[in-house]
This record gives structure tokens, sequence and C-alpha cells, in this order.
């Protein structure tokens, strides 16, 4: 394997030097240390924004139910973030279902107010039963949560055609898109191709959406994944010039650090 060129308390410093949010996936799998996350603070700017992943324990383990002690340590250990926690992410199992919507209501209701939730559902029903789809939405705007939906319509369009699509296939949540906001800040997360070209093309509907929010006065927040993610940061770039360039008024990305983009934790 080749050594990262950058120290790990370097990395994000770079990472955020070409994007201006990120994705705590690795919260997901074990809960960092409060001083792992004080050095995540240290290396970007407040308006930095952080997208946290709930514990699988909590999320997958005990699907809502207990589990305070694990839910516990993670809401202490992402106090060094401050106004950089954009939100804690609440990415629930396949099997988590309309019969859990008490269970999902309970559990957000019982998370600190200072924070903004985003829930992420991977059940078909949310999708193509719009009875459970107006249950979910009055549970999500009780708590002013916001619905993160995971589009993975153009990584299911066609075949795939690499080891990493492949890979894709097997373990990505196959569901309809869906565009509907639910707050003044969306999130979105959407997964193209391998292929450059097939990523943008399926993109643009993401692109003329999060303009359109942007005149509404919503401050949207969009994660572009590929298979590989091998140029995620520069099609996350690029990603936002397309916006730019429907509203010019948003501001540009900094200008990122001469290097390679950096490939975070």
């Amino acid at each position: 394997m080749i050594p990262h060129p950058l120290p790990p308390n370097e990395r994000l410093r770079a990472y955020a030097s070409w994007c201006n949010a990120v994705e705590g996936n690795t919260t997901f799998y074990a809960t960092p240390s409060v001083e792992t996350v004080a050095s995540w603070a240290e290396q970007t700017s407040p308006d930095f924004r952080f997208m946290a992943k709930l514990p699988k324990t909590v999320t997958h383990e005990h699907r809502l139910i207990g589990g305070e002690e694990e839910l516990r340590a993670f809401l202490t250990a992402m106090e060094p973030l401050g106004p950089r926690a954009h939100a804690l992410w609440v990415q629930l199992p396949a099997s988590f279902g309309p019969n859990d919507l008490g269970t999902l209501a309970t559990f957000l209701r019982r998370l600190p107010q200072s924070h903004r939730l985003a829930v992420e559902v991977r059940h078909r029903a949310f999708f193509e039963d719009e009875r459970s789809e107006r249950m979910l939405e009055r549970v999500l705007t009780g708590v002013n949560a916001e619905w993160v939906p995971f589009d993975t319509v153009t990584m299911f369009a066609s075949p795939p055609t690499s080891d990493a699509e492949r890979d894709a296939w097997t373990r990505k949540p196959r569901v309809p898109r869906r565009s509907r906001a639910l707050t003044d800040r969306p999130i979105v997360r959407y997964l193209g191709r391998d292929d450059v070209d097939r990523t943008v093309e399926g993109w643009k509907h993401w692109v003329d959406v999060t303009a359109a929010w942007l005149r509404e006065g919503r401050s949207p927040t969009i994660f572009i994944h590929t298979p590989d993610n091998a140029e995620a940061p520069v099609l996350a770039r690029r990603f936002h010039d397309e916006v730019r360039a429907l509203v010019p008024e948003v501001e540009p990305l900094p200008e990122p650090i001469p290097a390679e983009p950096p490939t975070l934790f």
C-alpha cells in the first residue's frame, strides 16, 4: 500500500480546502475520542459542515431502543465541533419500516434540541406508499428534522462495469429518487458511476433542484459519491460550479491546497 502523503492531523485540513462539508461515516463504526473530534474542529473553519452518523450500535443493533450509554458517548464526543455540527445523521436499516415510526418519533424527541437532525430511511414503503411517506414526514417535521435522500438511480440505471460498481450493486439501497425538502437545510447524498460523464449526466436533476432551493432561501448540502470515490472531491467542486452557473451569488469554494485531492480518514 502507498502511504498517505499527509499525517492524520492534516488530512481534514487538506480536504476542507476542496469542499466545505463532509459526511462523518467513520462515527457509524466507532465513536471517536473527544481529542480526535477536537482536532477535526481545529482543522476546519467554523462554517465547515459535518454530518456525523450515529453509531450502528444505536441505529442498527438497538434499533433506537435503549443504547443510552452509546448515544451519550457519541454526543459528548461531538461537542468540540460546535457550530460545525451541521446535523446528527440517523441512518436506519432497510428493515426499519412504517411500523417502527413510533420508535423513531420517541427517539428523535430524546435528542438534544440544540442539534439539527437528519434521517435516512431505506425501507421501500416510505418511497412507494403515499401513506407511509406522509406518516414519516409528520414524524420528521414534528422535530424539524430533514429527510436525507440517497439517490442511487444513476448507479442502478445499467449493469455495473467495474469491481467497485459491482460491490455497490450488492450493498447500496435501490429506492426511488426523492427531491422534497422538509426544512431550510436539505441534505442530499448522490451516488454516480465510476465513469465521470455518466456521473455528471445523472446529477443534472440535482443541479436544478439545488439551484431552486437556493432561490427559495434554503441552504442545501449535497454530497457527491462514486462507487470508488476516487474523484469525489473534484466532482463535488464541479457540481458546485454547475450550481453557481445557475445561481451566481453562491460563494465559490476555497482554493484547494495544491496537491492531489485528499482521501479523508
